[in-house]
């Protein structure tokens, strides 16, 4: 339900970039009010004009604002959030790690959906009103998991919206789960999972084919986990965009990890993501800091859509992660060296479905007439500080409704 109209007033907008010698030396803001009607922006105004209307008004006390964040890539089932510390038990790969997670998740005195609930809290808390979260589906579990993240979904109903994939996370061949992945299509997750094909599954052809002939069936999108490395990876990327295309499921897949583009020279890369590009296929990382990352500024220059997310946060296989996408966003920009006013503005794009405050010429691209108002408020002089500082969440809002924080100074 969208919240009723009122004005968010002494709001903070970037509306260029400030030049000296003719170069980009910073960006400038100005104060605005917006008046938020149906869950969307209505009107924005200049702060010295004044406001002649009954509607309410909630003070933004300067702060800047940005637009809400998509976390895109988070596992709400896996989490032990609120259990008391853990560190990892070491595991030879993948397989071996599946199996410790196995027995430690059901073993824990607090629930999957409690566990998802808190992480959602904290997701929220820190900006993000979309989650993408893959809901581990095996033998064992059948759809316990996914009903428990359901459950807890449903408990932030108004707040956040989301998209469910049903993830075979032990291997969509090796653990026999293509009737259980259809069910959990058929009870609301949106897109299929699946997990190093190679590695896992042994049956690279076999593994994508089953894949897409769940999402086909169903209508849903893919998202796969693609660990393998190098020429390995690459392979497995080919065939994948080779099959979306025949299916005609361009712009409905997504490859989280990819690390194997960033392990291959850069002419092959660059061939690869031309074919990713004409797919549609969407590239997904977390942004670790061991790994070879996917060439971010490669793909985005041959049209390849880049997202963030968090993945592993505190569970069996990670100790580490807070939740905070942003961070993420941060964590890019130091990989790739984005450290200019644009470069780091510009990378809030990649934790918000590619919408920036500016665009590249430094005229405002966010906020319009017409956006949903989904956003956030931030303590940060523009979104390049933002960025590179991880500034404070100091309210987020959801279609027009304030869903986490306060702003007041």
């Amino acid at each position: 339900m969208s919240a009723a109209a009122y004005w968010l007033t002494n709001v903070r907008l970037e509306s260029g970039y400030r030049y000296e010698n003719g170069a980009i030396a910073g960006t400038e803001t100005e104060a605005c009010h917006i008046r938020i009607e149906g869950g969307a922006i209505a009107e924005i105004v200049p702060a010295d004009r004044p406001l002649d209307t009954n509607l309410a008004t909630q003070d933004a006390g300067g702060y800047l604002l940005l637009p809400s964040f998509i976390e895109k890539h988070v596992h709400l089932d896996k989490t032990i959030l609120g259990e008391p510390w853990r560190a990892v038990i070491p595991a030879k790969n993948v397989v071996g790690r599946c199996e410790i997670e196995k027995r430690v998740l059901p073993s824990l005195p607090t629930t999957t959906q409690e566990r998802a609930e808190t992480m959602l809290g904290i997701l929220l808390g820190n900006g993000s009103t979309h989650v993408r979260t893959h809901v581990d589906i095996y033998p064992e579990a059948g759809l316990s998991n996914l009903e428990s993240v359901q459950r807890a979904l449903e408990s932030y109903s108004g707040m956040l919206s989301h998209e469910i994939v049903a993830f075979p996370q032990h291997g969509l061949l090796r653990t026999q789960s293509k009737e259980l992945v259809r069910e959990a299509l058929r009870q609301g997750a949106g897109l299929v999972g699946g997990v190093d094909p190679a590695t896992v599954d042994n049956d690279i052809e076999g593994s994508l084919a089953q894949m897409m002939e769940l999402a086909v069936e169903a209508n849903a999108g893919v998202d796969l986990h693609l660990h393998d490395s190098d020429y390995l990876g690459a392979f497995t990327m080919r065939r994948l965009a080779a099959m979306t295309v025949d299916a005609g499921w361009q712009g409905r897949v997504a490859i989280s990890h990819a690390f194997g583009l960033g392990e291959i020279p850069v002419g092959e890369a660059a061939d690869l993501a031309a074919q990713l590009a004409e797919a549609g296929i969407t590239i997904i990382t977390s942004a670790p800091h061991s790994a070879q990352l996917p060439p971010v500024p490669l793909l985005h220059e041959k049209g390849v859509s880049v997202a963030a997310g968090c993945d592993n946060i505190y569970d069996t296989w990670q100790p580490f992660g807070n939740g905070d996408v942003l961070e993420r966003a941060g964590r890019l920009s130091e990989r790739f060296r984005w450290i200019d006013e644009r470069s780091l503005g510009q990378a809030i794009g990649f934790i918000t479905g590619g919408k920036t405050t500016l665009d590249s010429e430094g005229n405002r691209a966010w906020p319009k007439v017409g956006d949903t108002a989904s956003m956030v408020l931030v303590d940060a002089s523009c979104a390049a500080e933002a960025v590179a500082r991880r500034a404070e969440r100091k309210a987020v809002f959801f279609e027009g409704q304030m869903v986490a924080g306060g702003h007041d100074r």
